[in-house]
């Protein structure tokens, strides 16, 4: 094989590997639902969160709890991430 499409094929791999990384916490589709603003940085009350958790797919809560079972994802997404647990996640 000539180096050029070995090359090829490892940027693509790693370009398609990249977005399989990007996590749930990630998405701002997944994480409006439970934020008051634009910018989600308020949450929204425990009622309204756990409303908007329960809508959710257990496929979709699940990998939110596993993100969150991360040391390093549930600090930067620490009131998140705690009130995943109080619902059950991350147990």
């Amino acid at each position: 094989m000539n180096i050029k499409v070995l090359c090829m094929g490892a940027m693509a791999l790693s370009m398609v590997s990249g977005a399989a990384l990007a996590g749930t916490l990630d998405s701002p589709e997944k994480m409006t639902p439970f934020f008051t603003d634009s910018g989600m940085k308020t949450m929204k009350p425990d009622a309204e969160f756990k409303a908007s958790w329960m809508a959710m797919s257990e496929e979709d809560r699940t990998a939110m709890s596993k993100e969150c079972s991360d040391e390093g994802i549930a600090k930067e997404h620490n009131d998140f991430c705690a009130m995943t647990k109080k619902l059950g996640g991350a147990n």
